[in-house]
């Protein structure tokens, strides 16, 4: 079968969509340092991004600088977002640019720009979304300590409280962290490959859990009917043999990717395979003070992981070989929808709260303009059909799953990638800026439509 009989054909096989009920919530979900750039405008403080783009570790030296320029093109971006029929667009503010030196003097012009996002995002029938933290730390802050100093509990209680009051009238959603379990254990704050780290990333992760606790008692105290949740990034931890040591680190590496933060923040203690490590940071009250009320928990899924144990790295996490029978992504990510099918029963067994799918996407390396102007993208298409279809499945099974939202609307910035892998919906022509819609946009419009008029027939 040809390419154009591919997308063709894939364009009219939509997923299932049997158990996906009225409400349920279809969106698309971005990051500030991934699209804004105006990374040196309107009094924006630099971010630890900004410094490791400098370093020459980021993928052709690319800066989050320009990115996609949505600082100054979010009115054609939400324009698009209509155009795709969506209920919710999620997206985080970007820390620096609201208080540059991540305390004391706000910075106005950053506030104003979300306030004229927000605007343009309810006018076109789409709610917002809030994320406080997408792993763009004030530089300002790292200075200090970064996660690894105690202080930022407060920093970011009163970073969360200025949010909370300047746009609570208008947003109700809010997530507090976006990949917790991502941004500790690759953080820029310790070596992969240093065992010494170990107690720095035990430190890390508590923190992280207190400052989560404290900005949701700033976000109930500033926002009537607030609805607070975590996105986590949520996969099955695979060992890549059946040797007992890889067997193990498996299972130690599911507590520290997957559960060390949702445990205490939904259940109110550490999993048990990593708490003794933990618990020498662990002062009277802390417990409680992580364990607040939550309304929902917001799942990131793209595919498992694979891992065998090496004595050397942080928390004996090693990279192991993937199966070779299973299809991959163009990035070499394994393509697994019954995983997140179990993935999303999983949790939401375990937590016993509303799930919202708030990531799930398809990476590639490989899409460029052809001849017509057009990107034909069935490899995405065929994805995000078989991924929404385990979805079904997994409300099938009964668990309470309310919203999809795919990463990503646009072409961004894509960390230590920069911009050579392409994850959205939505080509970005980097040297002009435009925007061109991919077949997987218009097939992903359908899916809207067509799930509208399933659940309202």
């Amino acid at each position: 079968m040809n390419e154009a009989a591919q997308t063709n054909e894939s364009i009219t096989t939509l997923p299932s969509l049997s158990h996906v009920g009225p409400n349920f919530i279809w969106g698309v979900s971005t990051a500030s340092f991934q699209i804004e750039g105006a990374a040196n405008e309107d009094g924006r403080g630099q971010s630890i991004w900004d410094t490791y783009c400098r370093t020459g570790q980021v993928a052709n030296n690319d800066t989050g600088d320009v990115a996609c320029d949505h600082y100054h093109r979010y009115k054609e971006d939400v324009a698009l977002m209509k155009a795709l029929g969506l209920q919710a667009y999620r997206f985080s503010i970007a820390w620096p640019r609201v208080l540059p030196h991540g305390t004391g003097a706000v910075n106005e012009a950053g506030l104003a720009f979300y306030d004229r996002l927000i605007d343009e995002l309810i006018a076109a029938g789409i709610e917002p979304w809030i994320c406080l933290y997408h792993w763009d730390l004030p530089q300002a802050l790292e200075d200090r300590g970064g996660w690894l100093n105690r202080d930022i509990v407060g920093w970011f209680a009163d970073y969360a409280r200025l949010i909370g009051h300047r746009y609570g009238h208008r947003v109700k959603h809010f997530a507090t962290f976006n990949e917790p379990g991502i941004f500790s254990l690759f953080a820029r704050s310790f070596g992969a490959r240093d065992r010494t780290a170990d107690d720095k990333l035990h430190r890390w992760i508590h923190h992280v859990n207190l400052a989560h606790g404290a900005a949701v008692d700033a976000l109930r105290e500033t926002v009537k009917d607030a609805k607070i949740g975590l996105v986590s990034n949520y996969q099955p931890i695979y060992p890549s043999s059946d040797k007992p040591e890889d067997v193990a680190e498996a299972a130690l590496i599911g507590d520290y990717w997957n559960r060390a933060f949702t445990d205490p923040q939904y259940l109110g203690e550490y999993p048990a395979l990593i708490r003794d490590a933990i618990a020498p940071h662990v002062r009277p009250g802390d417990m409680q003070a992580i364990f607040r009320p939550l309304d929902w928990i917001g799942v990131n899924h793209y595919s498992p992981v694979y891992i065998n144990a090496d004595p050397n790295a942080i928390v004996g996490l090693g990279w192991g070989p993937k199966p070779e029978s299973l299809p991959r992504t163009p990035i070499d990510w394994t393509i697994e929808p019954d995983a997140f099918r179990d993935t999303l029963i999983e949790v939401s067994r375990r937590y016993g709260k509303p799930v919202y799918v708030t990531e799930n996407g398809f990476g590639s390396t490989l899409e460029k303009l052809d001849a017509n102007g057009q990107v034909i993208d069935p490899g995405r298409i065929a994805f995000l059909r078989d991924y929404i279809s385990a979805l079904d499945a997994a409300l099938a099974a009964g668990a309470d799953v309310r919203g999809y939202f795919v990463w990503s609307l646009l072409d961004n910035f894509e960390w230590e990638s920069g911009y050579g892998v392409r994850f959205g919906l939505v080509y970005m022509d980097y040297p002009t800026l435009r925007r061109i819609p991919k077949a997987s946009f218009a097939w992903y419009a359908d899916v809207i439509r067509h799930a509208r008029c399933v659940t309202t027939a």
